[in-house]
């Protein structure tokens, strides 16, 4: 089985590498986006500290939901809960907060797990006039915020962590040109880190790297990715559902 390249952040990557390297299918990380902390939590944790003032809080990402709970003490019964997709359920679950105790919203779709399939799942009837919270990173698309608002909800966002591109220096390069030179398939969970990868191949001094790059089998958990990626020049990928056991199946079932 040829090896495979995981993209995601490395903590959010550790346990699918480590799983797929247990079963003998080789795993390396290379991350597109570092996740850190905020330099100040202040108006973080002020926030979370009256989440009972919101009917709903949305979280875009695991990350979302993990940053955010290192300061929830106790989840209000009566706020729901909304995520993008099955890690960020996944998330919520490691902090205590399922089904059983919670109101959860995220999309049915498990091949589009994006706000615009959130979006679709929501009661904006409902919603509307009430006060929402969209936990998320310093930057990040602004379509869920835009969208909720249009339809007449009053929407507040809050940063709980940063995503940076990770630096090129030349330990990261050299890691980068052995993984193009070698055969292996590449998961993507990112539109935003496929376009860094890129970026970064136009920076290295890997000859035609972006062109040896198209030619590999991508992974990916959403159709938005896959079209960024047939836009900028992928043929072959494979989307697949979203969170850990969707890979780690898709990655197993490759030919």
């Amino acid at each position: 089985m040829r090896p495979v390249v995981i993209t995601r952040p490395a903590a959010q990557a550790a346990p699918l590498v480590a799983r797929l390297n247990e079963s003998g299918c080789k795993a390396h990380l290379f991350a597109l986006l570092d996740i850190q902390p905020l330099t100040d939590t202040t108006l973080l944790k002020a926030t979370l500290h009256r989440l009972a003032d919101y009917a709903m809080v949305a979280f875009v990402s695991p990350n979302a939901v993990d940053a955010a709970f290192a300061h929830i003490e106790k989840w209000p019964r009566e706020v729901i809960a909304a995520v993008v997709g099955e890690g960020s359920r996944l998330a919520l679950a490691r902090h205590g907060l399922t089904d059983e105790n919670a109101t959860i919203i995220s999309p049915r779709d498990a091949q589009r797990t994006d706000s615009e399939t959130l979006l679709m799942e929501l009661d904006l009837d409902a919603l509307r006039g009430k006060k929402i919270l969209i936990v998320r990173a310093e930057t990040g698309r602004e379509l869920l915020a835009d969208q909720l608002r249009a339809a007449g909800v009053d929407v507040e966002q809050i940063a709980a962590y940063r995503r940076l591109a990770p630096v090129l220096d030349e330990a990261k390069t050299a890691v980068l040109i052995k993984l193009i030179a070698e055969p292996n398939d590449w998961v993507i969970t990112s539109s935003e880190g496929l376009r860094l990868l890129q970026d970064m191949l136009e920076q290295s001094v890997i000859e035609d790297g972006w062109v040896k790059m198209c030619e590999k089998l991508l992974i990916v958990p959403h159709k938005r990715i896959e079209q960024t990626a047939r836009s900028l020049g992928f043929r072959h990928i494979i989307q697949c559902d979203s969170g850990d056991e969707a890979m780690y199946a898709a990655i197993q079932s490759r030919t």
